[in-house]
């Protein structure tokens, strides 16, 4: 079945749809001095803070579904996307540890310095995906069709980042599970964990609004994969991801030092295996936050005005 087969059954089902088309319209536009057909179902009206809450949020779900259905049916992009995290977490560790684990202080491990940054490393990457599977869509007319539907206009962006948190964070217990098989712990607790997984989560889901609203500006796919690259590759590797920004060269540490992405990788570090947890959790949530407050608004407002 192709995606526009889901995206049409998705329209179809959803009840708002039904009722636009019942209608005549989109929900809440018809004419009271038209007669109504004896079965036609009550519009729903979205008016009210509350009311268009709710819309947006079973839009955003519909489409979230629509996203997921959409990944699991291509085994190809299913097997390669998992692949990818831990041929990382292998490689990395064998290859690098030996070198970068003399930066570390005694008796960490590279493994386990190394897998929380991993973590922001794979949430910052799977963001480009975001990016090339937003401009994928429009490049197929899909989102010309959801724009045609009675549904929130924040809803594809929203149901889209929703989509690939959950891809996000199934990579994430799956580099946990591989990480546990090659000797990682973490050692400060099962609530300390998943206070690291939610840091990751959250750093993630700032990440795949980011780069959408790339797609937005770029025209194609191609164009959406190598802008985003040629962003996010500098960041990362400009980070405390793989290294201590204290074994660069002065000027590289001192980005490093200010990144979001070293602020991200400490906090989930610290969360991990110990450390100083309130200065990197507290600058990667005003980092999250902040950008968020920034980067949805321009987001969904560019959306708004694509023609």
């Amino acid at each position: 079945m192709s995606i526009f087969t889901d995206t049409a059954t998705d329209a179809v089902t959803d009840p708002a749809v039904d009722t636009a088309a019942a209608s005549g319209g989109s929900s809440g536009d018809h004419d009271p001095r038209t007669p109504r057909r004896a079965d036609a179902p009550t519009p729903v009206v979205r008016d009210g803070h509350l009311g268009v809450l709710y819309f947006a949020a079973r839009d955003s779900w519909t489409v979230t579904k629509r996203n997921l259905r959409h990944y699991l049916r291509q085994p190809r992009l299913l097997v390669f996307s998992t692949i990818q995290p831990v041929m990382f977490v292998v490689l990395f560790s064998a290859v690098f540890g030996g070198i970068a684990g003399q930066a570390l202080p005694e008796g960490t491990s590279y493994l386990a310095f190394l897998l929380p940054g991993l973590f922001i490393h794979s949430a910052a990457f799977r963001s480009v995906q975001t990016a090339v599977g937003l401009a994928e869509d429009l490049e197929r007319g899909v989102v010309d069709r959801f724009r045609s539907l009675p549904m929130s206009r924040s809803a594809v962006l929203a149901g889209r980042t929703f989509a690939d948190l959950v891809r996000s964070l199934s990579v994430l217990v799956l580099m946990v599970v591989v990480g546990y098989a090659l000797g990682f712990r973490f050692t400060e607790g099962p609530w300390s964990a998943l206070g690291a997984v939610a840091i990751v989560g959250l750093f993630g889901y700032l990440m795949s609004w980011l780069f959408p609203y790339l797609a937005l500006l770029v025209p194609g796919a191609e164009a959406a994969q190598t802008a985003g690259f040629v962003l996010i590759f500098p960041l990362v590797f400009a980070s405390s991801v793989f290294v201590p920004p204290e074994t660069m060269p002065d000027w590289m540490a001192t980005f490093a030092t200010m990144s979001p992405l070293t602020h991200a990788a400490d906090a989930a570090r610290a969360l991990s295996i110990g450390g100083e947890v309130a200065g990197p959790v507290l600058r990667t949530l005003a980092w999250s936050f902040g950008l968020l407050a920034v980067v949805i608004p321009l987001s969904v407002r560019r959306y708004r005005r694509m023609t």
